[in-house]
């Protein structure tokens, strides 16, 4: 049996207000393109065809290289976006599967049943359809025992139509050789002007061929059409992700504050509190502590480390390194095992080696620091001369003082101090002390003399 998925991912869906075509906009990490054809791949299909129009270059450029784009133009329904998607077929399917691109709650399991059913039912199609207790605006599936005799969309159903409450999800499997029959015999004499996919059930029964149905989980059924179903539908796999992380071990005190994206790995043993969000490739190792309230894009945490009330987007977090609260770790920050970034820390395309620690109120750009060091409250690596960039390199064991201006190019050897409000120039050698701050002055009577002036200035 050779199988082809065709995905419809031709609409502009105007009710999203967006230059950005429907399936693009994403949700839990993906695409509700991607979030379809991830569904569909278990599948195992011999191809994957899907149909585009609006915004077309951009949805064909997010296509994976095992799915083909084609574009449907002009776009004249979705029976037409499939006579063009099975065109485009090019190794003579058996069975053809369709699926829209923007229903991201379809499960592997739920299309695997489609097709199975299809094949051992012996029907000419098998449609996935749902039951909903408020089915306004779906098209109605009627019935005649077990067999699919008709869909009728919403605008052309009668007042007994609109009372039936199973509807089409618009996801089929076909007969391919019947499918491309049908698919040249459909018409346009309906509100739309459009050639109806539905129809096609229609033609099926009146040349006497079977049509099946497999009922989904009504969760299943859900579409998107604007931002607020986007959000619901969100939700949903939002719970899935949490559901299943843990099922595997990971601990979360309030799940449904926590916000992680398909894809990100999360290891057994982690601890997760409310206000994460992990995106990206992200990944955190066995026994972290994440939270509250933490913000990680394309960051690798490792095991045993401590994220509190920061936000980290392209870093690298060692085992057992502690970051936070309200650190900021930009691109690049790379902190060692047993590291520390503290309160108020920011830190860019930097290392900080095993075991240093840059606890509080600090700036480190572009800079290299050794193992063992201690980097002084409100110390800044001053790595910008307002033309370019210049790296700092502190080496291993260093105590900087607090307050102290590290104005790059410079280099601070191992072992080495810095005195506090110093601003550091020059190179400072291995095991030395660099203090650079000007003689303090007293001058006696200041205040008075001051006062005295004031009053005199307001006569």
């Amino acid at each position: 049996m050779r199988l082809a998925v065709i995905v419809l991912a031709a609409g502009k869906g105007t009710r999203m207000k967006s230059d950005l075509p429907k399936v693009l906009h994403r949700t839990a990490g993906r695409s509700l393109l991607d979030w379809v054809l991830t569904a569909a791949g278990p599948l195992g299909a011999d191809e994957t065809v899907v149909v585009i129009g609006h915004g077309a270059e951009a949805v064909a450029d997010s296509l994976p290289d095992d799915a083909v784009g084609v574009v449907q133009e002009p776009q004249l329904g979705t029976g037409d976006a499939v006579r063009v998607g099975l065109a485009a077929c090019q190794r003579r399917p058996d069975t053809i599967l369709v699926v829209p691109g923007d229903m991201p709650l379809l499960t592997a399991s739920t299309l695997s049943s489609v097709v199975e059913a299809h094949h051992t039912g012996g029907a000419a199609a098998t449609v996935l359809t749902v039951k909903m207790d408020d089915p306004t605006g779906y098209g109605r599936i009627e019935r005649s025992g077990d067999r699919v005799i008709r869909i009728v969309e919403q605008r052309d159903t009668d007042e007994r139509q609109r009372a039936i409450d199973e509807v089409n999800t618009s996801v089929y499997a076909f007969d391919a050789v019947l499918l491309a029959d049908s698919l040249g015999r459909l018409g346009t004499d309906n509100s739309q002007g459009e050639y109806y996919l539905t129809d096609v059930i229609g033609i099926l029964n009146e040349d006497g061929h079977r049509v099946g149905a497999v009922v989904a989980d009504v969760v299943e059924g859900a579409g998107v059409n604007s931002h607020r179903q986007l959000a619901a539908v969100g939700e949903v796999l939002r719970r899935r992700i949490n559901d299943g992380l843990m099922a595997d071990g990971v601990a979360m005190i309030d799940p449904t504050r926590v916000y992680i994206d398909a894809g990100v790995d999360v290891a057994p043993g982690t601890r997760i509190y409310p206000g994460v969000h992990l995106e990206g490739s992200t990944t955190v190792g066995e026994g972290a502590e994440i939270g509250p309230d933490v913000h990680a894009r394309n960051t690798a945490i490792a095991a045993g480390a401590t994220v509190r009330y920061s936000v980290l987007d392209g870093a690298t977090v060692g085992s057992d390194a502690t970051v936070g609260p309200f650190t900021y770790l930009r691109p690049g920050a790379d902190l060692r095992d047993h590291s520390k970034a503290g309160a108020f820390v920011e830190i860019k395309n930097s290392q900080v080696g095993s075991g240093s620690k840059v606890p509080h109120l600090s700036y480190i750009g572009d800079t290299t620091i050794g193992e063992g060091t201690n980097i002084g409250a409100a110390t800044v690596t001053v790595n910008y001369d307002g033309f370019e960039k210049h790296r700092t390199v502190i080496g291993d064991r260093v105590r900087i003082g607090s307050d102290t201006m590290l104005v790059a190019p410079v280099t601070i050897g191992d072992d080495a101090y810095t005195g506090a409000g110093s601003v550091i120039t020059h190179d400072v050698p291995a095991g030395a002390l660099a203090i650079e701050r000007s003689l303090q002055k007293e001058i006696p009577g200041y205040a008075e003399r001051r006062k005295h002036r004031a009053s005199q200035d307001g006569q």
